[in-house]
């Protein structure tokens, strides 16, 4: 089996010592205000080892706020709480992106500290019941973005990217995937705009497009990365033929030179095959979403076909801090608790050991009793 994985990749300025990326993972271990619990530098600075680590979904403005003890990066207390967990990953060794999510259609006044109703491209509320604070709750149906709302979410995203910089992260993904606003935008379900924001290609594409120049122009290009799930039917997501869409997406964000584009791979579109030739940066694949977890034969497939430059491991990092060394070693990989994945505490977080921690001690050699003890 080929190592590439393992193997040094140049991420614009920095040096990344393999190609495993940690991907994002919505846990709800900030503070009822949205400051991330002192723990979080712990569980970040454990997964060090990873080429480079993706945060959770990060809200950039309260209006964004997704849901109930997500974080966020807009208040002094929300970047003071960050710079802990940058600090404490870069002393460990690791690099750091901090995505950026606007929850969108996906929120709920019961689940946000405004108490606001979400806003969204259009009047299409989300088709199951939501996470509040009071436990479950049925949807409310989003008030659609006007124009000056539009321009608030890009200023939004700008100044929580800046935050992100001042808080000592080494870059910014927006999250254009998974349900998430970028993604309500080109979706055929939830965007039925008839203005220039809608109707045709042009008009879907157009938000992310102006809010990825924003963001790039506001902290730099090579700091910033963005996420796409094409086709991802993920929380009731409807994408009839995404490939037009994200080809005319992937054509006018090629130029701007980003850090990366971090693409989840769709069971019914191809999109890493598609797309590897449109992109000439660097490309994270994910491989997991919706499937089993990712094995490191399956990172090393990718590599190996020359679909991505790097590949994002969600679940498997939930309970192996130290994944690129149990890979390095052929370790077993120890499983999570799935009760605990969405508590608020330490538990199921950043209590599991790294592998070494786990092995019992190599017995040692008895001395022999006229062998003298050596000396440094």
């Amino acid at each position: 089996m080929s190592d590439k994985l393992l193997t040094p990749y140049s991420l614009g300025v920095l040096e990344l010592p393999n190609r495993i990326v940690m991907a994002p993972m919505t846990r709800f271990r900030a503070d009822e205000d949205g400051v991330p619990q002192p723990f979080v530098a712990d569980y970040y600075a454990q997964r060090a080892g990873a080429g480079l680590i993706v945060t959770e979904g990060i809200w950039p403005s309260f209006q964004g706020q997704g849901g109930w003890r997500m974080p966020g990066l807009v208040t002094r207390a929300h970047v003071a709480g960050w710079r802990r967990v940058t600090e404490a990953v870069h002393a460990a060794g690791g690099r750091i992106f901090a995505q950026l999510m606007h929850g969108g259609r996906q929120a709920h006044p019961l689940a946000r500290i405004d108490g606001g109703m979400p806003l969204a491209p259009s009047a299409v509320p989300v088709p199951y019941r939501q996470h509040t604070r009071v436990g479950k709750s049925d949807p409310v149906t989003p008030r659609p973005m006007t124009h000056d709302d539009i321009r608030t979410a890009i200023a939004d995203h700008v100044a929580a990217a800046r935050n992100a910089v001042e808080a000592g992260f080494d870059g910014v993904e927006l999250h254009g995937a998974n349900s998430y606003l970028i993604h309500q935008f080109l979706a055929d379900n939830t965007n039925l705009r008839d203005d220039e924001y809608g109707g045709g290609i042009a008009g879907r594409i157009r938000f992310p497009v102006e809010l990825t120049e924003a963001v790039a122009e506001a902290i730099g290009p090579e700091r910033l990365g963005l996420r796409l799930s094409p086709g991802n039917p993920q929380f009731g997501m409807v994408e009839n033929d995404p490939a037009p869409v994200y080809r005319a997406l992937v054509d006018a964000l090629d130029p701007l030179g980003l850090a990366y584009l971090h693409l989840t791979e769709a069971l019914t579109y191809s999109s890493l095959a598609d797309l590897r030739p449109r992109w000439h940066g660097a490309l994270i694949a994910n491989v997991g979403e919706n499937r089993e977890p990712t094995t490191r034969e399956d990172g090393e497939a990718v590599l190996g076909k020359g679909l991505a430059d790097l590949v994002s491991y969600g679940r498997a990092f939930i309970a192996n801090p130290d994944l690129p060394e149990r890979f390095a070693l052929g370790a077993p990989l120890a499983s999570y608790d799935e009760t605990l994945l969405y508590t608020h505490g330490p538990e199921g977080y950043s209590d599991y050991p790294a592998w070494r921690a786990t092995r019992p001690p190599r017995p040692r050699a008895p001395r022999q009793a006229d062998q003298p003890l050596r000396t440094a």
